[in-house]
C-alpha cells in the first residue's frame, strides 16, 4: 500500500461504508478538504461529523498510526489542526502535539476488492503508456473532457517563459512579443540564438529601419556575427560596410556566431533563411503586437506572417554561397508550429493579464482551427484509439504523456482514475 492510492481512496470517496473511528463513533464526511501539496496535514479546509460533533480542520493520512511519530508530527504545531487521523492499518494510539487524541478512521477493510490490484497493475506496466492496454475500456467523453483540461493546464506551463520576460522587461508587452517571436522563429535547435538576437537587438532600433529592408538585414545579420569581411561577396560586403555605421550609430554589441547551428537541418531550416524571413516580417509589419492582438480570425493572422525572402536569399542559403533559385516563404507548417508554440501562448498570458475571457477563448479556438502536429506521441495515442482532431489535442496529448504518462500520475489523471475505479 502507498500513501497517494489512500489519498485517491479518500478524495473520490471510494471507501466502504458504514465508516467508523477504531473506536465505534460513527464517522459522516461533509467535505474531504482541499489536497494539500505543500508542507503540512495532506488535507486541509475539511469537514467532518464525528458521532454528534461537527469538526473542521485538516485530515492526515499514513500507511500505519505509528508513522505519525516516524515523521515527527507530534513535535510539530502544525499538526494540531488534524481533526482526523485516515491511515491503512493502525497499530498505535496517536495524540497531537498540544496533547489531543486522533481520532482513527482504519481504512484496511474499506477498500473495494481488487481496487489496489488494479492500480498497482497499472502503474508497474512496461508499456509506452501504463494504461495502453485499457484505454480502450474508457469512454471518449471522459478522454476528450480530460484533454480539454489538460490543454489549459499546458498554455500555463508554457507561459512561465513569457512571464519571466515580462519581469525582466518590466512589463513591456510590445517588447516581449519581439523576443518571444524571435526565439520561435528558431524552431528549437536555433532558438536560444534567435533570443540572444532580439535581445541584442532592441526592437526600437529596427522600428527606425522598418522601411528598408537592406538596414534591417545589415542590422540583423551584423548581430549575429555572421558578417564575414573575407567572402567575396558583394552583398556580403555592402551589409557588413551599413552594420558597423549602424552599430557605431547605435552603439550596439553583437553576439557570438558559435550559437547558430546548422549541421543536420535542411538548408530552407538554417538560421540565415530564418533570419531573412524574420528581417522581412519586421519589414512589412507596422505595430505587429497591435495587429495580433486585435485580429480574431486566424486566416488574417496567418497573412501577416506569409513572408517570403529577399531577392539575395532566393538564390543563397549562407551568406557568400549562391544557390539554385528558391521561393523560401514561411509556409503554413511553419506558421502552425509559430502559432501553437508562441502566438497561442503569449496570447493566453495577455488575457489572463487582462481578464479578458474573449481573449483566451479566442486563443482556444485558434488551436482547434489548426492541424493537429504530426510527432510521435501522438501517432501512438492515435494507434491506441485517441485521435487528435486539431492542435489542441494534440498539445493536450504531449501534456498528457509528459506530465502524466511518464510520471506514472495515473491517481492524478482522469483516464487512469476511471480505469482504477471500473
Amino acid at each position: 500500500m502507498v500513501e497517494d492510492f489512500l489519498y485517491y481512496v479518500w478524495q473520490y470517496k471510494t471507501y466502504q461504508f458504514p465508516l467508523t473511528t477504531v473506536d465505534g463513533q460513527e464517522i459522516k464526511i461533509i467535505r474531504p478538504g482541499i489536497k494539500n501539496d505543500n508542507a503540512g496535514p495532506d488535507f486541509t479546509e475539511a469537514i467532518i461529523r464525528i458521532g454528534e460533533t461537527q469538526w473542521a480542520g485538516s485530515i492526515e493520512m499514513h500507511i500505519k498510526s505509528s508513522d505519525w511519530m516516524k515523521h515527527g508530527h507530534n513535535n510539530n504545531d502544525a499538526y494540531d489542526s488534524v481533526i482526523l487521523h485516515v491511515v491503512y492499518e493502525h497499530d498505535m494510539d496517536i495524540k497531537t502535539n498540544g496533547g489531543n487524541k486522533l481520532d482513527v478512521l482504519e481504512l484496511k477493510e474499506r477498500i473495494a476488492k481488487g481496487q489496489y490490484a488494479k492500480y498497482k497493475k497499472l502503474i508497474s506496466s512496461s508499456s509506452w503508456i501504463p494504461c495502453s492496454n485499457q484505454i480502450s475500456q474508457v469512454n471518449d467523453l471522459t478522454i476528450y473532457s480530460w484533454l480539454d483540461r489538460l490543454l489549459v493546464e499546458r498554455l500555463e506551463n508554457k507561459t512561465e517563459y513569457i512571464e519571466s520576460l515580462l519581469v525582466e522587461y518590466s512589463n513591456n508587452w510590445e517588447q516581449v512579443f519581439y523576443i518571444s517571436l524571435a526565439r520561435n522563429f528558431g524552431f528549437n535547435t536555433n532558438s536560444i540564438g534567435f533570443e540572444q538576437l532580439a535581445k541584442y537587438t532592441p526592437i526600437e532600433v529596427l522600428a527606425r529601419y522598418k522601411d528598408n529592408i537592406f538596414q534591417l538585414e545589415a542590422l540583423l545579420f551584423g548581430q549575429a556575427d555572421l558578417l564575414n569581411s573575407k567572402l567575396k561577396d558583394d552583398y556580403v560586403q555592402e551589409l557588413l560596410k551599413e552594420y558597423e555605421f549602424l552599430k557605431k550609430k547605435h552603439n550596439l554589441n553583437a553576439m557570438y556566431s558559435y550559437q547558430w547551428k546548422f549541421m543536420r537541418m535542411r538548408p530552407v531550416n538554417f538560421p540565415t533563411v530564418r533570419i531573412a524571413q524574420f528581417a522581412q516580417l519586421i519589414h512589412k509589419s507596422s505595430h505587429l503586437f497591435s495587429v495580433f492582438i486585435e485580429t480574431e480570425k486566424l486566416t488574417e493572422l496567418q497573412k501577416f506572417f506569409d513572408v517570403n525572402v529577399s531577392q539575395y536569399w532566393k538564390e543563397h542559403y549562407v551568406l557568400g554561397k549562391k544557390s539554385k533559385k528558391v521561393e523560401k516563404r514561411f509556409g503554413k507548417s511553419s506558421f502552425d508550429l509559430l502559432l501553437i508554440n508562441t502566438l497561442v501562448p503569449f496570447l493566453f498570458v495577455y488575457a489572463n493579464h487582462h481578464y479578458s475571457e474573449e481573449l483566451k477563448s479566442r486563443a482556444l479556438i485558434f488551436l482547434q482551427h489548426t492541424n493537429a502536429e504530426n510527432n510521435i506521441i501522438v501517432k501512438r495515442f492515435a494507434k491506441e484509439g485517441v485521435v487528435a482532431h486539431h492542435a489542441a489535442h494534440s498539445q493536450a496529448l504531449l501534456q498528457l504523456k509528459n506530465n502524466y504518462c511518464s510520471n506514472i500520475n495515473c491517481l492524478k489523471c482522469a483516464i487512469g482514475l476511471q480505469i482504477i475505479s471500473k
